[in-house]
């Protein structure tokens, strides 16, 4: 069976750097990861991203510029893989590079009623694929979101195809839960049917939330969160947000889930401790992903948690409790870790891409059929 290499790139809402896998893929898109990289973003750089989350001024010359930094920091982490592997660009048939989210807010805004056109939005993500293209002498896949939104899709998430590919079990409903900025949720149903949709926040008011009062990037392994106590009065009004009760597909991003939105809610809660919130941040991750697995995926056999948020004992232990008598797994125990699964979906991704293959599920976006995703900018 031929087969054929890719690399995919993944900057996701945490913000903190780039992950890039250089991957195998045979014929029938089986995947083997041959190397793993990171890159990380400095806090200038991070900062930046940040701030281009909101509106603010001058954002297109920022937002451009911005692509081109993150387009430089995804071909160092080419560099890298390639390094490791000791393959040449040439051996490579196509890198699959999401870009870094800034906006999304897909099916709002622009729906013509005169004219039968429904809400279209957008989703944006921050690259310049002719520059990677070019610093690398690679062929670049990427705008992967936009074509679904066009079909009337949410355009997120684009993993749960993905997933199925490599966890699904024959007979068994196998639940994936990514845990990045922002959680999302794959359900690989006995039937071989996959449903998929963003659960709520992940990772991304926690970090704010550590990076604000102690300084650190993220919660390592949560440990400040364990020295705190949960508060429950601010975990139901932080519960009450309506996307956690919307019915899928819904997809979100830091448009909805940002500091801003987070004092909102503390402002009711003035003398709270910083350990303590950060304790009831936690739980309102485990809580939120955990009521949408057993609201939709009460059959499911298995929990595999990946992501950043798979590293964080405090999140597991609470996730585990909220799902009694359900096996919690980290991705690493099937064979691939946490930190690589995003970036290997876009090494998968491009191989679809590049092949014609429809790798969109329209029961996870609500699409009107399966498309091709992507833009292939060539070398």
């Amino acid at each position: 069976m031929s087969t054929s290499h890719f690399i995919g790139l993944m900057s996701g809402t945490s913000l903190d750097g780039v992950d890039g896998v250089l991957a195998r893929l045979d014929s029938a898109g089986q995947l083997e990861v041959l190397a793993h990289d990171f890159v990380p973003f400095d806090a200038t750089f991070r900062s930046e991203l940040l701030a281009l989350n909101q509106s603010g001024p001058n954002e297109l010359h920022r937002s451009a510029l911005a692509g081109n930094a993150i387009s430089r920091h995804y071909a160092d982490v080419v560099a890298g893989l390639l390094q490791q592997t000791g393959l040449q660009a040439a051996q490579i048939s196509a890198i699959g590079a999401h870009g870094q989210t800034v906006r999304h807010r897909p099916l709002e805004f622009d729906a013509d009623p005169a004219r039968h056109w429904p809400a279209v939005g957008y989703t944006l993500q921050l690259i310049n694929p002719a520059l990677l293209a070019e610093l690398t002498g690679i062929d670049v896949v990427a705008d992967f979101r936009s074509r679904d939104l066009a079909a009337g899709g949410q355009g997120a998430p684009l993993v749960p195809a993905f997933h199925q590919g490599v966890f699904a079990q024959p007979g068994r409903c196998i639940a994936v839960l990514n845990i990045g900025g922002i959680a999302n949720l794959s359900l690989l149903k006995a039937d071989g049917s996959v449903l998929g949709w963003d659960c709520g926040p992940g990772n991304a008011l926690m970090d704010f939330w550590c990076a604000r009062h102690i300084g650190q990037a993220f919660d390592r392994d949560g440990a400040w969160a364990a020295t705190g106590q949960l508060h429950p009065e601010l975990l139901f009004n932080l519960a009450s947000d309506p996307f956690l009760h919307k019915p899928p597909p819904k997809s979100t991003g830091r448009d909805l889930f940002n500091p801003a939105w987070l004092q909102q809610h503390l402002a009711l809660f003035e003398d709270l401790k910083p350990a303590d919130v950060q304790a009831t941040l936690c739980t309102y991750t485990a809580y939120a992903c955990s009521q949408d697995l057993l609201r939709y995926g009460p059959e499911a056999s298995q929990l595999v948690v990946c992501g950043g948020g798979a590293l964080n004992g405090e999140l597991m232990r609470q996730m585990t409790a909220h799902l009694p008598g359900l096996p919690v797994l980290n991705s690493e125990a099937l064979g691939l870790p946490p930190l690589q699964v995003e970036a290997a979906a876009f090494a998968w991704l491009a191989f679809k891409t590049v092949r014609r293959e429809t790798s969109s599920l329209p029961n996870v976006t609500g699409a009107q059929g399966a498309r091709v995703l992507g833009a292939i900018y060539p070398r």
